[in-house]
């Protein structure tokens, strides 16, 4: 009854104070919000501490990190012996070297990293030891009672300390496999690690370089901040090194490429994974979706301070801006604080015209908001608004466009009668448009930040870049899209839906450009001659929804990049144009337009490459799917 009585009240808070209102009942969390069933309820459980700014340890699938652990990480006797059977069957066995530069360690985190790689399920391994110069006399004690006890582990004292580049390459000098990984002084590999590896590079023959998830553990051996990657994705990986631990790489290539530069300490990896990118530009990056690394969390190490060793951002910076200029793209790098990248691209000298996109389809007074506001604070110059009036015996549309033409005189006003058909109306309008770049533009949008044109045109007029979308948020500065990811709740859904907008979201992805597989068309920019390239938006068989996502993959498909920026922020009043899809005929409509684009698209529905199969398919915000979607071997 109280529960009633709660529900009638904040029903009413909703209608008359706030189109969304947050509250907690019975340590659940809820939202009210007018894109709910109804306008009514939705449940979302993590809301109460996104508002907070805080993360719990429980998430939308109802399993704690711990238990996550205990269900599907964690090794037993039947998981080893299926390991071990599958190493038998190898067909050949690659050694794989493992690097460990060492410079006065506490001993015990030393000899547990140690014994992580001696304890490996995989036999077929050599630990490469750099002491580089310890002052600690124990250090080189330790090392030398390994090496005389296991004849896989070798060992260099350096006379002179020279950092952790030259120590990686004097430890290097020790290798003799084809592949060499990667190993912290005080960090931890899983049991199974090398065994993965092993089984990475017999299947993927072609690749240089092969990363897995990692997690963080802290002083007394609790795992917690699991980090699920996605697979290759050079846009988020020039935001921030993700592939950082496990790395492992192709010990001919690493060479080949002049190994690890001195000078760049603290971003040695990141440079090197860069160098590698400009060698074997044909060979990507391969993924392993399984914790295998544990990355020690203590006071004097990046893991849990960023800002610990203040080189880092200076040499992730030279490293990138190396890398730019040695493949001749214009652009430039920036670091925040937390070590997050930003990078300005210079991709044209002139600006391109763009043609905006606007479908006004009723609520002329939300368009007019959308395009004052495009008119009073977009700082790019060159561009033209197209309103396309699909609204049936309204000229009220033609008579607002006619004043604001006194503002902007390259507004430019059609009609088009047809019924409603969002391909079709932008496949047209964009036949009378001019610009070399369209952005589509929902007419319930507005802008925020002035510089959000120039930002996503300088992606577009990238020559790799396909659609470009930005951050979208509801009117109370809630998220509303964050990019698109695929299979979720068996449709598609926006990455970190309803988080605060200063929220960084799950591994900062919420405030650093990376790719997704598509993105919404409410703000979509595009370069002309690529939207043609693929035949625009479907009119036949996705006349109202999922056209926007069709769009972006279809551009994918054909090698293009789909990115994401969050430095271009707008506000969207979502669905406010058209409202809330509800009637049976156009439930039926949406579910025929979902079954046609999952035909189309099945795998990604099932493994979205910019998502990891350990993160839930159950909601948006990045939580551990319970069970994964990994096979166990």
């Amino acid at each position: 009854m109280v529960t009633k009585a709660l529900k009638i009240a904040y029903r009413l808070i909703f209608k008359y104070l706030n189109p969304f209102f947050h509250f907690s009942f019975k340590n659940s969390s809820y939202i009210i919000s007018p894109h709910g069933p109804r306008g009514a309820w939705i449940r979302y459980p993590r809301i109460h501490y996104i508002l907070k700014g805080e993360y719990p340890e429980k998430n939308n699938d109802g399993i704690m990190y711990d238990q996550w652990i205990e269900l599907y990480s964690k090794l037993n006797d039947a998981k080893e012996l299926k390991i071990k059977e599958s190493i038998q069957g190898f067909s050949e066995k690659p050694k794989i070297s493992i690097i460990l530069p060492v410079y006065n360690p506490n001993i015990i985190w030393l000899k547990e990293a140690i014994d992580s790689v001696r304890f490996q399920l995989y036999p077929n391994w050599e630990l490469c030891i750099a002491d580089d110069c310890s002052t600690n006399q124990e250090v080189r004690d330790t090392i030398a009672e390994y090496a005389e006890s296991d004849s896989r582990v070798k060992f260099v004292f350096r006379e002179i300390n020279g950092h952790i580049s030259a120590a990686s390459n004097s430890a290097l000098l020790l290798a003799t496999a084809d592949w060499v990984a990667l190993l912290d002084q005080d960090d931890l590999l899983s049991e199974d690690a090398l065994y993965h590896v092993a089984k990475a590079i017999l299947d993927n023959p072609s690749a240089k370089i092969i990363y897995s998830d990692e997690d963080k553990t802290d002083e007394f051996g609790k795992r917690f901040d699991p980090h699920f990657k996605p697979k290759w994705n050079y846009e988020l990986f020039k935001s921030y090194n993700f592939i950082s631990h496990l790395g492992v790489y192709h010990k001919p290539t690493l060479v080949e490429v002049g190994r690890f530069q001195l000078g760049l300490e603290g971003a040695q990896d990141y440079d090197l994974v860069l160098r590698i990118l400009e060698y074997s530009a044909n060979s990507v990056p391969y993924h392993i979706p399984r914790i295998l690394y544990h990355w020690r969390s203590h006071s004097t190490s990046t893991a849990s301070d960023t800002n610990i060793k203040s080189y880092v951002p200076n040499a992730t910076k030279i490293a990138l801006d190396s890398h730019f200029k040695r493949v001749n793209i214009p652009a430039s790098t920036e670091i925040d604080r937390s070590g997050a990248t930003r990078i300005r691209y210079s991709s044209y000298e002139k600006e391109p015209l763009v043609s905006i996109i606007i479908l006004s389809h009723y609520k002329n007074h939300l368009m007019r908001k959308c395009i004052i506001s495009i008119i009073k604070k977009t700082k790019y110059t060159n561009y033209e608004i197209i309103v396309i009036d699909n609204t049936p015996d309204d000229s009220e549309c033609c008579r607002l466009i006619e004043k604001l033409k006194n503002k902007k005189p390259n507004l430019k006003y059609i009609r088009y009668n047809c019924e409603f058909n969002y391909s079709k109306i932008n496949n047209f309008a964009v036949k009378h448009s001019l610009g070399e770049i369209i952005c589509f533009l929902n007419n319930d949008t507005e802008v925020i930040t002035p510089d959000w044109l120039c930002e996503m045109v300088s992606h577009a007029n990238r020559p790799d870049v396909g659609a470009v979308g930005c951050l979208l948020l509801y009117p109370n500065n809630l998220v509303q899209h964050a990019g698109i990811i695929m299979g979720i709740q068996h449709r598609v859904g926006h990455a970190f839906k309803y988080f605060h907008y200063q929220d960084r979201g799950y591994m900062s992805r919420m405030c650093v450009v990376q790719s997704y597989s598509a993105v919404t068309g409410a703000c979509l920019v595009v370069n002309r001659k690529k939207f043609n390239l693929v035949g625009g938006f479907d009119e036949i068989n996705l006349p109202v929804a999922f056209n926007d996502v069709d769009l972006c993959l279809k551009l994918m498909n054909i090698g293009y990049n789909n990115v994401w920026t969050p430095f271009a922020k707008l506000y969207h009043h979502e669905g406010a144009s058209r409202g809330v899809d509800e009637s049976l005929s156009k439930n039926e409509r949406y579910s025929q337009e979902l079954n046609i684009i999952r035909s189309k698209y099945p795998e990604l529905f099932h493994a979205d490459p910019f998502y990891n199969p350990n993160l839930s398919l159950n909601s948006e915000d990045f939580a551990l799917a319970s069970p994964p979607r990994v096979e166990f071997i």
